[in-house]
């Protein structure tokens, strides 16, 4: 079902099955098979989501595996975990949200690359994005990027303040269960 130009379009990918596990994103005009969560995986995301629901919960959009469109022809992503304004929600009359959230959140999996990464802060930031948080739960820290390029390392010993105008942080230590710390 590809275009002439190889580029497979939003409206062709809404026309796909499902894959039999895990699920399709549409990237730059290409089809990508994102596999399926680990127990893991999802753990940390249920986390993050508890965690940020009080903070954010009645100011917008917040969920687990949040699919958005930052470009409207040949993009089609999910996020770990993402937060969209009640206005920004609001004002978006689509059937899938256009724009990236305001906040995104991807919990790193074996298979990322710096690559994959960089290139999903690239488009988030694109589609609107204020603020990228990259979960690295092997590391036990989160790399918080900003629509500005700065980029802030948070350990387990710090706590990571949401992006403005809203208030409240995340305890970087609430996110990664104790059993995961490395004994020396």
């Amino acid at each position: 079902m590809a275009v002439e130009t190889g580029l497979m379009t939003f409206a062709e990918f809404e026309q796909l099955a499902g894959p039999p596990s895990g699920h399709y994103e549409l990237h730059h005009g290409e089809l990508v098979h994102v596999p399926p969560r680990n127990k893991h995986h999802f753990s940390l995301q249920q986390v993050i989501y508890d965690l940020l629901l009080p903070l954010l919960g009645t100011l917008g959009r917040l969920g687990v595996e949040f699919p958005f469109r930052p470009k409207p022809e040949h993009e089609a992503w999910e996020a770990d975990v993402a937060f969209v304004s009640a206005e920004r929600w609001n004002r978006d009359h689509n059937d899938y949200f256009l724009g990236a959230p305001d906040l995104v959140i991807e919990v790193l999996s074996k298979s990322n690359t710096m690559d994959e990464i960089l290139d999903r802060q690239e488009t988030c930031f694109a589609g609107g994005c204020v603020t990228f948080w990259t979960v690295d739960a092997k590391r036990q820290i989160i790399l918080v990027t900003t629509a500005d390029g700065r980029t802030v390392t948070y350990d387990r010993n710090s706590h990571v303040m949401l992006p403005k105008p809203y208030s409240g942080f995340v305890i970087v230590a609430e996110i990664f269960p104790k059993t995961q710390i490395e004994q020396p």
